[in-house]
């Protein structure tokens, strides 16, 4: 073991102050970073968990979100995606935006609210817009006309409960079943079957479709066939694998302006609290140390070798502040969990987290390099 690692675990109460700043500069932006990565998520749930292996679109759709009619392709698009040998299924994931007004018991104020729907079939169980985790109660609920489901978040935001009715588009709807994991913190989502669909009136373009889910032979094979499908589409759509999707949509929101300028702003934040606590907290703890590291001087350490041990010192700072940080995001993930906040982490936010965390223990090790100028062995004789 190092004399480094050896000192921080010896005198680790010197250092907590440091390793609680770290980890709370990388929660400060990972808990960011998951929850917006968690709204894309849950607004497009039911997409990521459909059975579809591929996701046909308009040509110039960069991403699901905020892509309005683009996303949705001309009908005679449909049957020359089955020309494809590999292709099994194909269905259109209808979807549109409708006012919501709740019925409320006598003595209670009407909620009103927009929402999202989305269509799924439930004709059958291993539909390809039907998601994997949807059970068999659920799927049977959703076959009775002007049935619909909600997830559990949005309940008390539009006012109701299991069972309960409301108003879409001027017909009464009855919740039917209630969804988890399905939360949308910016606008709620209600799912029902493409009949009840039909029946509130509300696709109005029989000439065109929504994203097109298509579903393979091998889905081990779908980068391949989205390659295919691509070279064959001469410009009138594009297809992407589902994570490809799913990838652009945490791409595309990230690139909002207003989360550019929060995330920015917390690493900016974060680099800053970072390196002031931790450099300050490390010339403490080398000032208390000052005669051992004098000591170490009469005994012939060089001030090069100090130079180092207090690097490294800083580097282990940084990787216990780095460990305590997945700690934390770990707990407010569980915390989101609970609340029905949906949270995700990419990976690439995480290396760059680590990194910024390590370049800021690195950086404070080096504005804590003056103090060694002052572990002269004379200062023993004291």
């Amino acid at each position: 073991m190092s004399l480094a690692l050896s000192t921080l675990i010896y005198e680790w109460r010197r250092y907590t102050a440091a390793v609680v700043a770290l980890a709370f500069s990388g929660l400060l932006i990972l808990a960011q970073v998951g929850m917006f990565t968690g709204i894309v998520q849950g607004i497009t749930a039911t997409i990521d968990r459909s059975r579809a292996d591929i996701i046909v679109m308009g040509p110039k759709v960069e991403a699901l979100i905020d892509s309005g009619p683009g996303s949705g392709v001309p009908a005679r698009i449909m049957p020359l995606i089955y020309l494809n040998p590999q292709v099994v299924e194909v269905q259109d994931l209808q979807g549109n935006g409708s006012m919501w007004m709740n019925n409320p018991p006598p003595g209670h104020k009407r909620k009103t609210d927009f929402v999202q729907i989305w269509t799924v079939d439930v004709s059958r169980p291993d539909a390809v817009t039907l998601p994997v985790d949807y059970s068999e109660a659920t799927r049977l609920a959703l076959m009775e006309p002007l049935s619909v489901a909600i997830d559990k978040t949005s309940l008390a935001r539009l006012g109701v409960k299991l069972d309960d009715s409301a108003v879409i588009n001027g017909r009464t709807v009855h919740v039917r079943a209630v969804l988890q994991g399905y939360p949308s913190i910016n606008q709620p989502t209600v799912v029902m079957s493409r009949d009840s669909y039909r029946m509130l009136g509300l696709k109005q373009d029989d000439t065109r479709l929504g994203p097109l889910m298509v579903r393979i032979k091998d889905p081990a094979r779908a980068e391949l066939v989205r390659s295919q499908l691509n070279a064959a589409s001469h410009g009138a759509y594009r297809a992407w694998t589902r994570a490809e999707l799913s990838k652009a949509n945490r791409g595309a929101l990230m690139k909002e302006q207003i989360i550019g300028v929060f995330l920015g702003f917390s690493l900016f934040l974060g680099f800053l609290i970072g390196v002031g606590i931790t450099s300050q907290t490390l010339r403490g703890a080398l000032l208390a140390n000052i005669k051992e590291l004098a000591s170490l001087r009469a005994l012939g350490v060089s001030m090069g070798s100090l130079r180092k041990l207090v690097l490294e010192l800083s580097l282990w700072v940084g990787v216990v502040g780095l460990a305590f940080t997945g700690l934390f995001t770990w707990l407010v993930s569980l915390l989101g969990d609970k609340a029905g906040v949906p949270m995700g982490f990419p990976l690439r936010w995480i290396v760059t987290v680590a990194l910024l965390l390590l370049a800021i223990s690195v950086a404070s090790g080096l504005l804590s390099l003056g103090i060694l100028k002052k572990s002269q062995p004379a200062d023993l004789l004291r």
